[in-house]
């Protein structure tokens, strides 16, 4: 029987949990907020939470320790320059986890997991942009009743055209009327024409 496991397997043996679990944190400090299955999101929590922990700290060997955790040279520097500094009064919980819904398709837990104290640049993409002439509309109703505008008349119809041409004399064959120029679709129509069945 499993006893004392205190962590989710998700579906894979133990260097491959391991690489997704590494691969969640790398992405969340690199992006600082992202959606996942739940599952995920809390086995990426543990993980991430330690990270910040370690760039609190600031030693060089702190530093080693996530380099060899994390293996992302890029990762580990933004921790320990902009990440870490942050949440140097708090003194835990630097990640949160929002219920997101179930996924269409297979019906698995979501949820949306994020630094709890972002950096400027996310603030400012999360926040909806509104210009100076977009005002939100009050609820209450105007005091003053706009009158309807009157109803447009009607234009009669025009008068249908007289041809000036004059009627063809007694005795002489009527003129053709113009011919249309052929078309490309009329083409076609002529090439597959359908066959008579025998």
């Amino acid at each position: 029987m499993p006893h004392s496991v205190h962590s989710r397997d998700l579906g894979r043996n133990r260097p491959w949990r391991k690489a997704t679990v590494r691969s969640l944190a790398q992405a969340l400090l690199k992006r600082e907020r992202m959606q996942t299955t739940l599952a995920k999101a809390k086995e990426a929590q543990r993980l991430t939470e330690r990270l910040i922990t370690l760039g609190k700290d600031g030693s060089l060997s702190a530093r080693r320790r996530a380099q060899s955790i994390l293996n992302d040279p890029p990762g580990v520097r933004k921790l320990f320059a902009e990440i870490a500094p942050r949440f140097k009064t708090r003194a835990g919980g630097y990640t949160r986890i929002l219920h997101y819904g179930n996924r269409h398709g297979d019906g698995a837990k979501m949820a949306w997991i994020e630094l709890v104290e972002l950096g400027a640049q996310i603030k400012e993409k999360s926040k909806p942009k509104t210009s100076a002439k977009e005002k939100p509309a009050s609820r209450e109703k105007p005091s003053v009743v706009k009158e309807r505008p009157a109803p447009v008349k009607e234009k009669p119809a025009p008068a249908p055209e007289v041809s000036e041409k004059p009627p063809p004399a007694p005795g002489k064959k009527p003129a053709k009327p113009e011919q249309k120029k052929p078309n490309f679709v009329d083409g076609l129509r002529k090439f597959f024409k359908p066959r008579d069945k025998h």
